[in-house]
């Protein structure tokens, strides 16, 4: 074997080495799956994953629960007149409908039905109060996706300072580390990947807050609607109030009405 060979043979085992530390090298921080990438993010991966389990589950069973079908039945508000008939005097019989219906807008007409003999100040007070417990029912859990929210980019931010902190460390004490800037790279690559997961986590999360926020807004101001036309048209036939009364959304000027009927009703007694 002449100098030649061993050579070509020496060149041949050193690129075979240097390829083989690549690999290695690569595919240690290569991500192959989710798994992966959350094993690489750190200790602070796994509150994130709790989070985003959590979140998950509030924001599956507030799509299953804000249906419209589930808040404001379509054949809710023609089975409620039917069982009230036009009079308005069976109102035992239209509180059970309501009651058997269970649904939200059910149970503010049942406080409404059940209140229609009051005076109309009273009457519109009882419904806003049967109507702002129904919207904290809506809003049930949305506060956790607020706090998830913003919440999980701290933690992303926390868990990259805990890895820059240990990279550094690991350079600082390790003699071997001085002037390989590799170790240091691959240190703060691993530490960012908490920051990746916490935004991948808030982002979502955040956008379905709002979306949550948007739909019981709009569902809400239907409600609304629904029981003013309500109460203007069976308020009145209930209540003995002056034809110039004026309805649901101008309550404040009601009173004002009432005392003029009453001087006229003392002047013309008088007279």
């Amino acid at each position: 074997m002449n100098v030649q060979t061993i050579l070509w043979n020496v060149a041949l085992l050193g690129q075979a080495t240097a390829e083989g530390v690549g690999g290695d090298a690569t595919s240690s921080v290569s991500i192959q799956s989710i798994w992966d990438f959350a094993r690489k993010g750190g200790p602070m991966m796994i509150p994130i994953g709790l989070f985003s389990l959590a979140a998950l589950t509030v924001i599956i069973e507030r799509l299953v629960t804000l249906r419209r079908r589930n808040i404001i039945p379509p054949d809710f508000l023609p089975g409620l007149k039917k069982a009230l008939a036009e009079d308005g005097d069976n109102r035992a019989e239209a509180v059970e409908y309501c009651r058997e219906n269970g649904s939200p807008i059910a149970r503010i007409f049942a406080v409404g039905i059940r209140k229609l003999s009051e005076p109309l100040e009273l009457l519109e007070k009882y419904i806003e109060e049967a109507g702002r417990r129904e919207i904290f029912k809506l809003r049930k859990y949305l506060r956790m996706l607020s706090v998830v929210a913003s919440v999980a980019p701290l933690m992303g931010l926390l868990g990259t300072i805990f890895g820059m902190i240990v990279a550094f460390q690991t350079v600082a004490t390790s003699g071997e580390a001085l002037g390989k800037a590799e170790l240091l790279a691959k240190g703060i690559y691993q530490a960012m990947i908490t920051t990746a997961g916490g935004l991948l986590l808030a982002i979502p999360v955040l956008i379905a807050y709002h979306y949550f926020c948007a739909k019981i807004d709009h569902l809400v101001a239907e409600m609304d609607l629904m029981t003013l036309e309500f109460v203007e048209q069976y308020a009145d036939a209930n209540q003995e109030l002056p034809t110039a009364t004026p309805k649901l959304h101008a309550t404040e000027a009601a009173g004002d009405v009432d005392e003029e009927t009453d001087d006229q009703v003392a002047a013309s007694a008088s007279a």
